[in-house]
């Protein structure tokens, strides 16, 4: 499996596609080969869904006037633990997703909460970048 995975990238629009991702900070090429594997669909999809596609969109569980708690669910499992590990990389070392993690901690989020967002927010750059074809600014 492991040559397949060298040879693979070996091919310019994957090359292409990994140097993209790549150039946002907290990404390194396991968290973008992974994207590139498991969601074909990045960059090609609205913001919502694929947010809903990736399973970080948040539902509801309400019925009649209970409201229920808003949680995430479903999607793509490989996908949300890459994007995981790549979301506390990025609380260090990427300024836009630091701001927003320590903004949402400073209102009395959870952290667990917070760095949920924080996943969706750096997977929604990683969307407009793969659909500008743009490196990180």
């Amino acid at each position: 499996m492991h040559w397949m995975r060298k040879r693979s990238l070996a091919l310019p629009i994957w090359r292409a596609k990994e140097d993209l991702l790549v150039s946002v900070p907290g990404i390194g090429s396991t968290t973008a080969r992974t994207l590139i594997a498991d969601l074909p669909e990045l960059g090609t999809l609205s913001r919502r869904r694929i947010a809903a596609l990736v399973g970080l969109a948040p539902f509801n569980r309400d019925s009649g006037r209970m409201r229920g708690k808003r949680s995430i669910s479903g999607g793509r499992t490989s996908v949300r633990n890459a994007l995981f590990m790549a979301t506390i990389a990025s609380v260090r070392f990427n300024p836009a997703i630091r701001t927003t993690f320590q903004r949402l901690v400073a209102a009395g989020k959870p952290k667990m909460t917070a760095i949920v967002a924080c996943m969706r927010k750096l997977l929604v750059i990683l969307n407009a970048i793969m659909r500008d074809r743009t490196v990180w600014t």
